[in-house]
């Protein structure tokens, strides 16, 4: 006879199973609409009554407030766990229920109507300064950004070479997060040997969300015509004292020439690194943009661009062939710049409104945890036409992050404004297309929109033209409407590559890129049923994804509507959608829109 197991040997399993108990009571006491259809509940497990009573206990324990919250409900069950994807998701979604339960479980100190408390500021302090301890980077921590005349210094030397390498290394002024996430505010990089220009030069620019602008090259040439920046030119030409043309360089080489001198001497000028040899390189902000010293002298003056602003300086790194001796950043702001967007309770007036019926356009925006300030510009700009319309809706559907605190101040964003749709599993770039799932699914299942669209939170929509372009579609007619691609090929090679296991054609499906597309209800209907179904291919491109969905349900029926000004390499004059749109550039876009311009906020 089996003798009963003793409690005990049930723990492991059991202390298993609560967090995904916890979610399991949160999402489904967490709808907004108790009225409407129910979907199917997240990661939904089979429970034992024991199972079940500590999960009543659990939710007993819960503060009130997390019952705002907006828990998405598509299920990975179903899906055929042999595919690598699919195993990745069920995987993800059982550690975001850990990651949900974690940060559910963080007391609350205010009630529902009342914002919770913001954090407190970081320290500012008036100076910060590190010693050169790592071998090939460094980073210096800017707790409170950058203001008007500060300035940092990075004194160490550039590393010798063997061989034909360029000699090259970068010292960056880099916003909050982690490699291409992070905001390139200033990058400012020597290449002592050259490059393709033969010659030693010093390139500066800025980069957002991998995207760089347009590079300001010094090469050693100063010219009469060229922009000034607090009234210094932005190259310096070489240590060279000719007048400071080039046409009068030209001029000088010349008379050489004719008399017979040599002209070695004007041309072989001091650039202002050398290989082994120590210097003091100072970074200063102007009113106009940021000045380059190099041992106290000017070297280079590089204009503020749109979108990338003092105040959102994190870091100073060096990298690259340099040592670095020390790290040095002075007169500092003494409060923090975002102490205003970080107290909510001043923010009330971006909170969403009740939603209305019907709903005729519904927008998602694909975000992560960590893009507080993403989602700050979105709401102060382009969400602002949202919550005026009474027929559109729009929600940030955001994974959890790895981190409990980021996870922690996401709750108390979406409790506070209600726009966001947490989709529990952890976030990570081959998953995103669970995203776009739980996009559809809300749209069909919850708010039974007419049309869906999806789109990333640096993407900028003008919601008026959207409208316009959606209505040339006959009414009752399935459509597909974006910037398409045809016949576009898998890159097998690189950061960006796609396995033959993962993709086996040579091409893909017709798709529009995923900066912005729009679907019609019919579409997002299809998808949140397959996936119930367990049916639905995912593939770690989402916007690939979509078109693969909606060619299985095109029988000649589906409308594809391309638009090129779907913008989804940035911005263009006139366009309906811009990408790659820093928070600078989306609220200098909201105001352009708002006098009547549809003009784009591009780099100087």
């Amino acid at each position: 006879m089996r003798r009963p197991r003793r409690p005990a040997a049930g723990l492991r399993p059991l202390l298993l199973l609560l967090p995904v108990a916890a979610l399991l009571y949160a999402a489904a006491l967490s709808l907004r609409y108790p009225g409407r259809p129910l979907g199917p509940t997240t990661v939904s497990v089979a429970l034992t009554a024991a199972e079940a009573t500590h999960a009543e206990r659990t939710r007993q324990r819960l503060p009130s407030p997390l019952l705002r919250l907006d828990v998405s409900r598509i299920d990975v069950r179903a899906l055929d766990a042999a595919a690598p994807l699919h195993a990745a998701a069920a995987r993800a979604f059982r550690e975001g229920a850990r990651l949900l339960r974690d940060a559910l479980s963080a007391p609350a100190s205010s009630s529902a109507a009342t914002p919770s408390p913001s954090p407190a500021p970081p320290r500012c302090p008036p100076s910060v300064a590190r010693a050169g301890d790592a071998p090939r980077a460094l980073a210096l921590a800017l707790p409170c950004g950058l203001a008007l005349g500060s300035h940092v210094t990075v004194v160490g030397r550039p590393r010798r070479v063997p061989g034909g390498g360029l000699a090259q290394f970068a010292v960056e002024l880099r916003g909050a997060g982690d490699g291409d996430a992070a905001t390139t505010i200033l990058h400012l990089n020597p290449r002592l040997r050259g490059d393709w220009s033969g010659r030693p030069v010093v390139e500066l620019n800025t980069r957002f969300r991998g995207q760089w602008g347009p590079a300001l090259r010094c090469e050693g040439w100063r010219r009469s015509d060229e922009d000034t920046v607090d009234g210094l030119v932005t190259c310096e030409q070489w240590t060279w004292n000719t007048g400071g043309t080039l046409e009068e360089l030209k001029s000088m080489l010349l008379r050489n020439r004719v008399a017979g001198q040599s002209s070695s001497g004007f041309i072989d000028w001091p650039y202002p690194f050398v290989e082994g040899e120590l210097f003091a390189l100072t970074i200063s902000s102007g009113l106009e943009g940021y000045h380059v010293q190099v041992d106290g002298r000017h070297v280079a003056s590089f204009p503020y661009r749109i979108g990338f602003d003092l105040e959102d300086v994190a870091t100073v790194q060096a990298n690259g062939d340099i040592e670095v001796e020390s790290m040095f950043a002075g007169t500092l702001p003494a409060v923090h710049p975002n102490i205003m967007e970080r107290n909510l309770e001043l923010l009330a007036e971006l909170k969403a409104p009740p939603p209305e019926e019907p709903v005729e356009l519904f927008i998602g925006i694909l975000s992560a945890g960590s893009h507080f300030t993403e989602r700050m510009a979105v709401r102060r700009s382009w969400m602002s036409a949202v919550r005026n319309s009474s027929s559109t809706m729009a929600r940030f559907f955001v994974a959890l992050n790895g981190r409990r605190e980021v996870n922690e101040d996401l709750k108390k964003e979406a409790d506070f404004f209600g726009d966001i749709i947490i989709v529990p599993f952890v976030d990570s770039y081959d998953l995103v297309v669970l995203k776009t799932v739980a996009i559809c699914e809300y749209a069909a299942r919850v708010v039974s929109a007419k049309y869906v669209m999806k789109c990333d939170d640096d993407t900028f929509l003008r919601l008026d033209s959207v409208m316009a372009e959606i209505k040339k579609v006959p009414d009752g007619k399935s459509f597909y409407m974006g910037n398409m691609n045809y016949y576009h090929r898998p890159l097998r090679e690189g950061k960006w590559a796609v396995s033959y296991e993962e993709w086996p054609r040579d091409t893909y499906p017709t798709y529009a890129d995923g900066a912005g597309y729009i679907v019609s209800s019919d579409i997002a209907g299809f998808v949140a049923s397959e996936m119930e179904k367990g049916r639905l291919n995912l593939f770690k491109m989402e916007d690939v994804s979509v078109g693969m969905w909606v060619g299985q349900l095109d029988a000649g029926g589906v409308e594809y509507v391309h638009g090129a000004r779907f913008c989804q390499a940035g911005c263009a004059d006139d366009y309906l959608t811009a990408h790659y749109q820093s928070p600078g550039q989306m609220l200098c876009l909201w105001e352009n829109l708002r006098q009547g311009r549809p003009q784009c906020c591009n780099a100087r």
